[in-house]
């Protein structure tokens, strides 16, 4: 058994812990910057609310909102960006990010690399005329000057999804005449593929943050094999790409022939497969399941193993 299939052997052992009280739940994701010293207007916006906002290159503060910032970019950012600048994910990954742990989940991310010694400089995409990855610009950017929440309270059916405002002393586009409702700057800055991509992401990273104190699912903190896989499955498509069709990965799991090819060449239905997977080895989540005899030399192994326990 090579390295990657032991992983993936140990992975699926850890898929095996028992499920917490999935109704303790209390969990937020906040989409804005890492940073947590932004005033904030303490209302829920809704989409039909309204707020006043325009960012253009008259505006006086133009550009500075591009220089320090603490950007975590989403799968779908790595995604994109990629693609806009010819390069493959893990080239990506290396000239423009540095790795980080999302707050409160022990889970690895990638940063967007700051200009400067300090990280304080500007964007590396930053340009005297603006952004000059606009179209493909992260989630986070598209969002400013709006925080998203996603929240799923104890007994809930549902998360309950709403935005607030984020005014920092620097920005001027508060000031702006032009008013719009959320609905409208949403659609205007191209969110809802974003949102829909890294769904399943963010579902990872709410429900760790929510059992952060618990010291994660079962009572236990990801191992470093989980953080190692987590990384690989939700920022380079190529090397997880290479991990389910180059291992035992196909003889371990469900995935039906036609969804098989499309995961060949579609990167986005890629990333929804390593979610489904990590929802599976992190919470023991049915999102993917083991081939039935698979998950039947489990179960003998498991009884082997309480059989000579006792």
């Amino acid at each position: 058994m090579n390295t990657e299939e032991q992983e993936l052997a140990e992975l699926d052992l850890e898929a095996q812990r028992p499920d917490l009280d999935r109704n303790l739940e209390l969990e937020v994701f906040d989409a804005v910057r890492g940073r947590s010293d932004h005033p904030v207007t303490p209302v829920r916006l809704q989409a039909e609310d309204s707020f006043h906002f325009r960012c253009h290159p008259g505006v006086s503060c133009w550009n500075v909102c591009c220089h320090g910032a603490d950007i975590t970019l989403t799968p779908y950012d790595i995604l994109r960006l990629s693609r806009h600048l010819g390069l493959r994910p893990a080239e990506f990954l290396e000239r423009h990010t540095v790795p980080a742990i999302f707050d409160k989940t022990e889970l690895p991310v990638a940063k967007l690399k700051m200009g400067g010694a300090d990280g304080k400089g500007p964007c590396p995409f930053m340009a005297d005329s603006g952004c000059t990855v606009y179209d493909d610009r992260p989630a986070t950017c598209r969002y400013y000057p709006l925080g998203l929440v996603s929240m799923k309270m104890k007994d809930a059916d549902a998360k309950e999804d709403f935005h607030f405002l984020v005014k920092e002393p620097h920005c001027q586009g508060h000031r702006e005449a032009k008013g719009q409702t959320v609905a409208e700057y949403r659609f205007e800055q191209g969110v809802e593929p974003y949102e829909r991509v890294n769904r399943g992401w963010v579902d990872i990273l709410m429900k760790m943050a929510s059992w952060n104190t618990l010291g994660g699912p079962g009572g236990k903190a990801p191992t470093p094999q989980t953080k190692k896989m987590f990384f690989m499955a939700t920022t380079d498509v190529d090397a997880f790409r290479r991990f389910v069709f180059e291992t035992r990965f196909l003889e371990l799991y469900e995935i039906d022939a036609e969804a098989v090819e499309f995961l060949k060449t579609d990167d986005e239905a890629l990333l929804q497969l390593g979610f489904d997977w990590m929802k599976t080895v992190l919470f023991n989540e049915p999102t993917l399941a083991l081939k039935e005899h698979v998950l039947q030399d489990a179960i003998a192994r498991a009884r082997g193993t309480l059989a000579g326990d006792r």
